[in-house]
C-alpha cells in the first residue's frame, strides 16, 4: 500500500508536498500513490473550483521548482534542491551542444533547443510560430519538446493565460517554456555538473527509495529511465 500520506486541499498544501518530497508527479503513474491526482481532494481536481490546474503556474513561480515531462512522459514537479542532480543524470553530464556534437541528439531537437534558448521564456504557441511548426512546415514539435524535457534541457517555467480584447483571461493556462539554465540561474549552473552522472543517479535513486518505501527497486528504476 502507498506510504505517502498527505492530502492536498490548497495551493499551500501542494507547495509543501513539492518541497517535502522533492519529486511529485501530477498524474497517476506506475508507482501507486505517487501523484497529486491520488492525494488531492476531488473538488480541487478539475472540480469546478480553483484547484490543481490553476495552481500550476503559481507553484512553479513561488517555489522556483522545475516542471516538465520527466517520468513516463508525464508531468512532474522537481524541487530546486533535487533538480541539478536529476538533470545531471538525465543529461549524462552533457550540455546540449556537446551532446549534439557527439552525435547523441537529433537535428530536429537541436533546431528546437536553439530556438528555445534564443527566445526563452516563450509560450508554446509563439515557439511554434517562430519555428514554423505548422501544416506544410516543420513537424515534430511535441516529440522534440518532450524529449528535451525528459533529458532536462527544457522545463515549463510558467502557465500563461491568454486574454481577450477586453484584457480578460480565458481558457486553460498555456505552457511557457525555458531552459533550466535561464529559469533556475546560477543555482542550477553551478551545481548541475558538480558530480559524476552516476553519483547523481544514485543520490536520486536513494531519495526515491526513501520517500517510496512501498515501491520496488525495479519500479523506481522504471521511473528514472
Amino acid at each position: 500500500m502507498p506510504s505517502m500520506r498527505f492530502t492536498i486541499r490548497s495551493k499551500k498544501d501542494l507547495i509543501d508536498a513539492v518541497e517535502k518530497f522533492g519529486f511529485l508527479p501530477y498524474f497517476r503513474n506506475s508507482v501507486e500513490g505517487f501523484s497529486i491526482e491520488e492525494h488531492i481532494q476531488p473538488k480541487y481536481w478539475f472540480g469546478g473550483v480553483e484547484g490543481a490546474w490553476e495552481w500550476k503556474g503559481p507553484v512553479i513561480r513561488e517555489t522556483g521548482c522545475a516542471y516538465g515531462k520527466f517520468f513516463e512522459n508525464k508531468a512532474v514537479y522537481v524541487s530546486r534542491e533535487w533538480f541539478a542532480d536529476f538533470a545531471n543524470y538525465r543529461r549524462d553530464g552533457y550540455d546540449f551542444d556537446a551532446r549534439y556534437e557527439d552525435g547523441l541528439a537529433r537535428r530536429t531537437d537541436k533546431f528546437l533547443y536553439d530556438l528555445l534558448s534564443e527566445n526563452a521564456p516563450v509560450i508554446s504557441k509563439r515557439l511554434k510560430q517562430l519555428g514554423d511548426y505548422r501544416k506544410g512546415g516543420n513537424k515534430g514539435f511535441d516529440t522534440s519538446m518532450t524529449r528535451l524535457q525528459q533529458q532536462c534541457y527544457a522545463v515549463i517555467s510558467d502557465f500563461v493565460y491568454l486574454t481577450d480584447k477586453h484584457g480578460e483571461p480565458y481558457g486553460w493556462g498555456v505552457a511557457e517554456y525555458s531552459t533550466p539554465e535561464l529559469f533556475l540561474g546560477k543555482d542550477f549552473t553551478d551545481n548541475v555538473y558538480k558530480r559524476e552522472p552516476q553519483q547523481s543517479y544514485e543520490r536520486v535513486f536513494e531519495h526515491l527509495k526513501k520517500i517510496l518505501p512501498h515501491a520496488s527497486e525495479e519500479e523506481i528504476k522504471k521511473l528514472l529511465r
